[in-house]
């Protein structure tokens, strides 16, 4: 294994991490405005279960980023360029939840906690949306010419497979995030999260399934067929341990979930980081992309 490889392998790993951590973070948040959107004092309570962790799991996006900017360097300009708006949309929610969380209980009034509340679940929702449509656009390939210029527009971004992505996050960090909270409370706050999350778990099993059987038909090797079957073992696991309110047993079939549907995208994408869907040869490769 060389050192591009190395690299690859490392910045996967570091987009795992975050996904699997800032992924319960934003199913949190997401459910603040579900579960405790009539009752301020409920809504302080599932904020509290992320609040010792929620901004050290936001460093592992830091990391994976400053990684790719070392190591792939025309991969993150490429990238960066084509994603400029949606990725300038996610930094901009983080920067209204971050905002949300810190100024929330900086005034003892019923409003102003409310209206920070629903920046804390706008600022989860619409992250958890993107990053699915964006690394499903990064599986996928766009049009990118013969000078790894994007030519592409913000529209065509928005394509089925991508949106089927963006939802897959959505109904994964949703799930991961009613079982982390079911796992931090308790009395019916943790019931109602229970509840939340059986209920969720059969949707996003459906969903992902839906979504891993395209990549891997579409865009998997013969070998990605292990993590996409190991990733279906796992959602399913996760709809009996939620019905059998085995929150721990759930929680870690969500994060094994989570980690393989990486490994299925990464997979799929490598020895390409950036396919150019104009013409197969104006590909980025860990080889023509390495600083």
């Amino acid at each position: 294994m060389g050192l591009p490889e190395f690299w690859f392998i490392l910045i996967a790993v570091l987009f795992t991490g975050y996904f699997v951590l800032e992924g319960f973070d934003f199913g949190v948040g997401m459910l603040m405005g579900l579960i405790g959107r009539r009752d301020d004092n409920k809504r302080r309570a599932i904020l509290n279960t992320i609040g010792p962790v929620w901004d050290g799991n936001e460093v592992w996006l830091l990391t994976a980023g400053g990684a790719m900017f070392a190591a792939f360097g025309g991969w993150y300009a490429t990238m960066f360029t084509a994603f400029y708006i949606p990725l300038l949309i996610i930094l901009v929610a983080l920067i209204v939840r971050v905002c949300a969380i810190e100024w929330r209980g900086k005034i003892n009034d019923s409003q102003w906690r409310t209206a920070w509340d629903w920046c804390i679940a706008i600022g989860s929702w619409v992250p958890a949306l993107l990053w699915g449509v964006a690394f499903a656009n990064v599986v996928r390939g766009l049009p990118i010419d013969a000078s790894a210029q994007f030519t592409g527009t913000f529209w065509g971004l928005l394509n089925p497979y991508a949106l089927l992505g963006g939802v897959t996050t959505l109904l994964v960090f949703l799930t991961h995030g009613a079982v982390f909270l079911s796992l931090k409370t308790a009395g019916e706050l943790r019931a109602e999260s229970m509840v939340w999350a059986s209920r969720l778990s059969i949707v996003m099993t459906a969903v992902a399934a839906a979504f891993l059987l395209w990549t891997q038909f579409a865009y998997g090797k013969a070998w990605t067929w292990v993590p996409v079957l190991a990733a279906a073992v796992a959602a399913i696991a996760t709809v009996a341990f939620t019905w059998t309110k085995r929150e721990g047993w759930a929680f870690g079939a969500t994060s094994i979930a989570i980690i393989l549907t990486i490994v299925t995208l990464f997979g799929c994408l490598y020895p390409a980081v950036l396919p150019s869907t104009t013409n197969p040869a104006y590909s980025l490769t860990i080889a023509n992309t390495s600083s």
